[in-house]
């Protein structure tokens, strides 16, 4: 992560997501003029006059509501100051000073980093001037009006802002980082599995399904390895999503998905794997994404000797043909193989990245070509001279015959199991071309 960090905050609804869209030069963070729609910290990276930042949204600070998400989006605030190095405290000039908004600067005056206050929604030079009133809550020198709509005033406040930066940062403090997402329908346990990682509450959790809204994205260091997990809003069927909100928690999933390199996708042992888990993994598998199953909650099933051996066997039935996905039965609750799960998520990345010399290929697999030839077609018969992996960012083997066009699908997948029997590559699809030679 960026050492330069800018943490936005402030109460409900004063536009601090569409700030941090601004800032980090794209629609991250879902807007809706519905109130608490941020609950999780989230985190993006931008740039100005050269210096390079990290943006952490915030959800809106709140005291005494009936919000039963209150506690646990305050305390995700109070984290997000105390890793910041500059706040920006923002208010809302078309509402005025608000009692919540002094609550919230006496909790800020506990801090000793720099504080900004941004006066939102001055779209106006008449909106400008009302801004004085904010002079009373006693925080910084200068108060900033600015619209996060449009743009105007961010430029001369992220000149001030950058100041307090040390350094220049870096451009992409994720670049060249795995990324781990977690995938699953609502309510399965995701942001408890990132959390039970990560060692702190990093996501809100509780027994509501949709408490996870944004994707949010960890650093996390494991076996030696340094990688990021990325946790997301419960995926469910288009039928089923009523809400503005939940469609782009939706949306927001199936990017985290597309950008992954290893998805886990997590079940739930206590309902089996239902049409939108294989939805999910099946989404995954178009996506040429790493793979791992988990199955969670396995500490509620009631076991018998070949519990776990049939429970496998209905996944790989529900998800064929996709044979190659490693299953892991867990429980976040009693922590049951939680770190083999990520072991076996951090494996899947090194086979997907794995490239195999093209002489080993040609040791290994031409014999079983020789052994099982393709089958001659209208009388023609196709004869493969060599094989070799092409670089490409997933594993795609290419091989060159006479007869490129006569070769069928089930031979396609022989040669792909033929792969994976001599060289692996458990939990990552597989690309087999081929060529004119």
């Amino acid at each position: 992560m960026s050492t330069n960090i800018i943490a936005i905050v402030g109460r409900p609804n004063v536009g601090k997501s569409t700030l941090f869209n601004r800032l980090v030069g794209r629609r991250q963070a879902i807007m809706d003029n519905e109130s608490g729609v941020t609950r999780d910290r989230s985190y993006g990276h931008g740039d100005w006059t050269g210096k390079y930042y990290t943006v952490i949204d915030t959800g809106g600070y709140v005291h005494g509501s009936d919000d039963i998400f209150e506690g646990e989006i305050n305390k995700q605030v109070e984290l997000a100051i105390k890793e910041a190095d500059v706040i920006l405290f923002m208010v809302d000039v078309e509402a005025g000073l608000t009692g919540l908004d002094e609550e919230f600067a006496n909790v800020l005056r506990r801090s000793d980093k720099p504080i900004y206050v941004v006066a939102n929604k001055a779209d106006t030079n008449a909106r400008a001037h009302q801004m004085g009133e904010f002079y009373a809550l006693g925080l910084g020198i200068d108060i900033f009006p600015i619209s996060s709509q449009s743009g105007s005033g961010t430029g001369e406040l992220l000149d001030e802002v950058v100041k307090h930066f040390k350094t220049e940062g870096t451009e992409d403090p994720d670049a060249g980082i795995p990324r781990l997402a977690v995938l699953g329908r609502p309510n399965v346990g995701k942001s408890s599995f990132v959390n039970m990682l990560l060692g702190v509450e990093r996501n809100i959790v509780t027994d509501i399904a949709g408490t996870t809204r944004d994707a949010i994205d960890s650093r996390y260091n494991a076996f030696g390895k340094e990688f990021i997990i990325v946790d997301t809003a419960g995926l469910r069927r288009k039928s089923k999503v009523s809400e503005d909100i939940e469609f782009y928690s939706v949306m927001r999933s199936v990017r985290a998905l597309e950008d992954a390199d290893v998805c886990i996708v997590m079940l739930d042992a206590t309902r089996g794997i239902e049409s939108q888990d294989v939805n999910i993994i099946s989404l995954a598998e178009k996506n040429r994404k790493g793979i791992v199953i988990l199955v969670n909650k396995w500490d509620l099933v009631e076991k018998e000797t070949n519990t776990t051996k049939e429970f496998e066997e209905k996944i790989l039935e529900a998800i064929a043909p996709i044979k190659y996905v490693p299953i892991i039965f867990t429980s976040v609750v009693t922590k049951q193989r939680v770190h083999k799960a990520v072991e076996t998520a951090m494996e899947v990345y090194e086979q997907k990245t794995r490239k195999i010399s093209t002489s080993k290929l040609n040791d290994k697999i031409l014999p079983d070509i020789e052994r099982y030839p393709p089958p001659s077609v209208k009388g023609k018969f196709i004869k493969i001279k060599y094989v070799t992996q092409l670089p490409t960012h997933n594993p795609t083997f290419a091989f060159f015959c006479n007869l490129p066009q006569y070769v069928k699908e089930p031979y396609t997948r022989y040669l792909e199991n033929s792969i994976r029997k001599h060289f692996g590559f458990e939990g990552v699809p597989i690309k087999v071309l081929f060529k004119k030679k």
